[in-house]
């Protein structure tokens, strides 16, 4: 109890540790991907990639994961043409300083690199319906290229259920419309868009129907501690690598409580 009187729960985040360097971690998780043939042997043969990169409201640590990642990317494919596509979703645009914050000055200056812009029509283009019904229109860039793949990471969502995974494609490279579509108060309204979960949850499942229609191929999520370091990396198949992590990620999360008439909470 505080001085107030209330009973106050705390999660399990504290207990996770990593125990390794975070590129590490993601290198492993790459050599045995969930449900998915290796990132190298999925760019054989493709002419371009789209990374789909976290923007500068997230704290995905994307030095441990972008290296590991590219260079397996021309590992099997030196010729392979590599865009990095910032998700911004309906953010404001990514500056060069915060790209170089992330990402480092090395593959900020070396990299072929795109923010990109939900505002603009002439970059987003229709691929498909979603299961709502609503139209899914996404940057032409990860609509066209010939392998599309993402990095992240999975922490609670208050209606998604959990960052990551397929996030990536809905809402970070989607346009205006279908994001709005996506976080409508109908769907934020649902019982099933609650943190933690994803069965029957309307939003995640358009978020699904969205990476697939988007033919995202392969994803690297993490999962940081609270001093926002790698603990664990899963690989592979966007939507199989994602439900792994979640899983892992879930009884860090979970306090058990009797029944309370006012329960306050905060991100």
């Amino acid at each position: 109890f505080d001085e107030a009187g209330a009973t106050v729960l705390c999660s399990r985040l504290g207990a996770l540790a990593g125990g390794r360097a975070g590129a590490e971690l993601v290198r492993e998780a790459m050599k045995q991907p969930i449900g998915s043939k290796r990132l190298h042997q999925l760019a054989k043969g493709k002419r371009t990639c789209t990374v789909v990169v976290s923007d500068h409201t997230r704290p995905v640590p994307s030095r441990d994961i972008l290296p590991p990642m590219l260079s397996e990317l021309r590992q099997g494919n030196p010729e392979i043409e590599i865009t990095l596509l910032v998700a911004t979703g309906f953010h404001r645009s990514t500056t060069k300083q915060e790209l170089i914050a992330k990402l480092g000055e090395d593959i900020v200056s070396n990299e072929r690199i795109v923010v990109h812009d939900c505002m603009d029509a002439a970059s987003n283009v229709p691929i498909g319906v979603l299961p709502s019904g609503a139209p899914l229109v996404i940057d032409r860039l990860a609509a066209e290229t010939d392998l599309l793949v993402s990095e992240g990471f999975i922490e609670p969502h208050f209606f998604a259920g959990f960052s990551g995974g397929r996030k990536s494609v809905l809402p970070g490279v989607c346009d205006r419309v279908t994001v709005l579509g996506n976080h409508c108060s109908r769907f934020i309204d649902s019982p099933f868009a609650r943190t933690g979960i994803l069965e029957g949850n309307p939003i995640h499942a358009d978020m699904v129907a969205a990476a697939r229609l988007a033919k995202l191929a392969f994803c690297v999520n993490v999962i940081i501690d609270e001093n926002k370091k790698t603990v664990a990396a899963f690989a592979g198949d966007p939507i199989r690598a994602h439900a792994a992590g979640c899983a892992f990620l879930r009884p860090y999360c979970e306090v058990s409580a009797a029944q309370s008439d006012i329960v306050i909470t905060t991100n």
